[in-house]
C-alpha cells in the first residue's frame, strides 16, 4: 500500500491509492470510498519560474482559464521542492534555468520519487540547446515549450494532462 509520511511523522494514504490496492487484491470497495474517488477535485498547478513578471502573468492567465484550480508559485528550485512536498500539485510548470536547484535536477527528482505526488511536468525554457529537449522527454515530461510562451498552448497542455 502506497503511503506518505507527513512532517509530523504520521502516514497518509490517498483514496485512489487505497482503491487501487483493494482492487488488485479483489477486495470489496465501500461505497463511501468509491464516492470519494469519483468527486472531481480542483487541479493543483505549481508555476516554477524565477522571473517574477512572467510567473505572475502565467498565474493571472491561469486564474481565468482554470478558475477552480489551486495555483501555487515558486521562484527557485528549493521553494518548488518544498511546495511539492506539502501541496502535491497535479501539474508543475517548470522553468529549467532556475537559481538554487536547477530545473533539470528538479525534474530528475520528480521522476525518481513519489515524494512529490507524481505531478505531470511541463517544461518551459529560454535555453536554445536542442539536446535539452531530448533530456527532459527522457524524464517523462508531458510537454516542452520554448520562450516566448504562447499561454493558450500552455493551458491546452494542462487540459490534456488533466483529462488523462
Amino acid at each position: 500500500l502506497k503511503a506518505y509520511s507527513t512532517p509530523g511523522g504520521q502516514y497518509r494514504v490517498y483514496a485512489d491509492d487505497l482503491v487501487n490496492f483493494m482492487t488488485e487484491r479483489k477486495m470489496r470497495i465501500p461505497k463511501d470510498l468509491e464516492t470519494l474517488c469519483e468527486r472531481k477535485t480542483p487541479v493543483g498547478i505549481l508555476i516554477v519560474e524565477d522571473e517574477v513578471g512572467l510567473n505572475s502573468v502565467i498565474k493571472q492567465y491561469f486564474k481565468k482559464e482554470f478558475p477552480d484550480a489551486e495555483l501555487y508559485q515558486a521562484f527557485d528550485g528549493f521553494e518548488a521542492g518544498s511546495i511539492m512536498v506539502g501541496k502535491k500539485p497535479d501539474v508543475v510548470i517548470l522553468d529549467l534555468n532556475l537559481p538554487g536547484v536547477d530545473g533539470l535536477e528538479l525534474c530528475k527528482k520528480i521522476n525518481a520519487t513519489d515524494e512529490f505526488g507524481n505531478p505531470a511536468v511541463i517544461v518551459i525554457t529560454a535555453l536554445q540547446d536542442t539536446e535539452i529537449e531530448k533530456q527532459v522527454h527522457d524524464l517523462n515530461v508531458i510537454a516542452f515549450f520554448r520562450k516566448p510562451l504562447v499561454l493558450s498552448e500552455l493551458s491546452q497542455a494542462i487540459r490534456s494532462c488533466s483529462e488523462k
